[in-house]
């Protein structure tokens, strides 16, 4: 199995990053310091799949990162959406020893009304997701907590932003299967008009409050993009109804922000970086992590002399 390497050029380095994880931009010395991303995992059955995960999350805390994030899909889209499912994988992701960022997926509650899923009601399964894994909306997951900012008080404890030595990190719930926009049930369309709405403006307030950020990373779980090796140079988002609004706010936000932003997705399972927005945005670099089968995770790190972010797999030891 090949995988990408690249780095990221052209961050801004005049004010520095920040020291600590912090609440609010505070741009002081530059200090290097990497984070790991990772998610569409772990996919089959646990009794395959889990010895898995946890010989990753082994490798990704010898590598000592200073942040997690978790792009969602924490389950296959055939397994069971039960609560002890979703209780297991908020387990893992407390195993971790670094703070961690989760983002849901679509495949621990938007999917979960499928047979094969469990029958369940995708809405009850995003409340549950609410209720556990974002018990204290102030906070990451992760062994070591750290306090966060998020969109709790409208109902959206999962869209949250911290400042990282000069980097602000965003999430935002946006997920596969065109973001839950699925006109065949009436309460999935009303879940994602709400949904879209807020988290695009969540969006849209977390580019301004990072403005005077020198870089900022920004992690979705859907994969919006029309990726075609052949298609370089043209913009390759995907104009589907579930991404209407979220795309082009996200490249208007990326373009007055002017400065690097990396965009981290999942979905498709398939191993890339690129740019998607090389006319509107060439600010922004998309990476995608692994997930499925290659069970990898993906560290970046930031440079601060050399003005790049790395980008370079962390392999499992068990595949």
């Amino acid at each position: 199995m090949t995988s990408s390497f690249t780095a990221i050029t052209g961050l801004a380095l005049g004010i520095g990053f920040a020291a600590g994880l912090a609440l609010v931009p505070a741009p002081a010395k530059a200090e290097d310091f990497s984070f790991v991303a990772l998610g569409d995992m772990p996919y089959g059955d646990p009794e395959k799949v889990y010895g898995r995960f946890e010989a990753l999350i082994d490798a990704v805390n010898a590598a000592s990162p200073d942040l997690v994030l978790h792009i969602g899909d924490t389950k296959s889209g055939g397994t069971p959406c039960s609560d002890a499912m979703l209780d297991d994988q908020l387990a893992f992701m407390n195993t971790f020893r670094a703070p961690l960022l989760y983002t849901p997926g679509d495949n621990e509650w938007t999917d979960c009304h499928r047979k094969n899923a469990g029958g369940f009601d995708p809405l009850d399964r995003l409340a549950y997701i609410r209720e556990t894994y974002f018990a204290d909306p102030g906070a990451t997951l992760g062994g070591a907590r750290v306090k966060v900012q998020t969109q709790a008080k409208r109902g959206f404890p999962e869209n949250a932003r911290m400042m990282h030595k000069g980097v602000g990190f965003i999430t935002a719930h946006v997920v596969g299967s065109n973001n839950n926009f699925e006109i065949r049930d009436p309460a999935a369309v009303a879940e994602f008009f709400e949904r879209d709405r807020a988290t695009t403006g969540w969006m849209r307030q977390s580019f301004e409050t990072f403005a005077d950020a020198d870089a900022i990373v920004l992690a979705i779980h859907a994969d919006m993009f029309e990726f075609d090796f052949n298609a370089f140079g043209k913009e390759r988002w995907l104009r589907h109804s579930g991404f209407a609004r979220f795309g082009p706010a996200l490249q208007k936000a990326a373009s007055a922000f002017a400065k690097p932003v990396l965009l981290i997705y999942g979905d498709s399972h398939k191993h890339v970086v690129f740019r998607p927005f090389p006319e509107t945005a060439p600010n922004v670099t998309a990476l995608e992590v692994f997930g499925a089968k290659n069970m990898h995770a993906v560290e970046v790190t930031v440079d601060t002399k050399a003005g790049t972010f790395g980008i370079a797999p962390i392999l499992n030891p068990k595949l």
